[in-house]
């Protein structure tokens, strides 16, 4: 018992670098006394006094915010960070090593009985937000992002992210620099989201920027031809694009962070 007790706390100054001692983490980490209150109501109802266990977890609930059931089965060394608004199901099984942020759902999509709750397999991160529902099963190494809604079984050591998730595909190194390239030149960024992960919007907008890139380069090709027939085409350069802030005070276009040449009273 003290040792899971011991593992519980060491793997919190694993994973988050504010804990700093471990009177610290004792006192101040409600997902450190979720788990061990769930420890507590988990034992009592595996003898059999459902409600005394229901009665514990429901003031864990009111204590910490986080919702655990306590017939869940979770592994060792397993983590909530921050934990408001987390909830686990009745037959959710957790593995080992695992980590929760706050806001995720580990719910049931049926009033059936029997295994309507996730299973989470070992070093299992689960994001801000998500919701994992139904049973499905998010693989050993697996990884939910924030806010994503899982409802289908997540491969091992994948990475799931969107609504509804899916498994998030890296970008091609050669087709990433062309999209690069050439969204800079006509002034559009398409890479506000992170470097290694794709949404579906995302990918819209990749597959926009190959067929224009490819419209691009044929009628370059096409006035290179032109030119050695002797017909001059000339080319028209793209219109230049402004980025501009709006100052919060007065909501006036700052020119001098835009990096803009083009006229203000252009803009209309």
């Amino acid at each position: 018992m003290f040792e899971r007790i011991r593992e519980d706390i060491q793997c919190v100054f694993e994973r988050d670098p504010a804990a700093r001692n471990t009177f610290d983490v004792l006192t101040n980490y409600p997902g450190v006394h979720a788990l061990l209150v769930h420890r507590l109501s988990h034992a009592i109802w595996n003898t059999g006094l459902k409600w005394p266990a229901r009665f514990i977890s429901t003031f864990s609930r009111w204590l910490t915010g986080i919702e655990i059931h306590p017939a869940a089965r979770i592994g060792r060394r397993f983590f909530i960070d921050h934990g408001m608004g987390v909830v686990i199901g009745e037959t959710a099984e957790i593995g080992e090593d695992c980590t929760l942020y706050h806001g995720v759902t580990l719910g049931g999509t049926s009033w059936e009985k029997g295994k309507r709750h996730p299973t989470l397999k070992n070093n299992v991160v689960v994001g801000a937000g998500a919701k994992v529902l139904g049973p499905v099963t998010v693989g050993e190494g697996g990884r939910v992002g924030s806010n994503a809604v899982v409802t289908k079984d997540v491969p091992p050591g994948a990475t799931v992210i969107g609504v509804p998730a899916h498994v998030a595909r890296p970008a091609r190194t050669e087709d990433e620099k062309k999209r690069r390239a050439f969204a800079k030149k006509i002034g559009f960024d398409a890479y506000g989201t992170t470097q290694d992960t794709e949404d579906p919007v995302t990918i819209a907008v990749n597959c926009m920027l190959d067929h224009i890139h490819a419209l691009d380069s044929a009628m370059e090709n096409i006035r290179q031809a032109c030119k050695k027939l002797g017909v001059e085409v000339e080319a028209t350069p793209l219109p230049e694009l402004d980025i501009y802030n709006i100052d919060s005070e007065d909501k006036n276009i700052s020119k001098a962070e835009a990096g803009s040449g083009n006229d203000a009273d252009s803009k209309g």
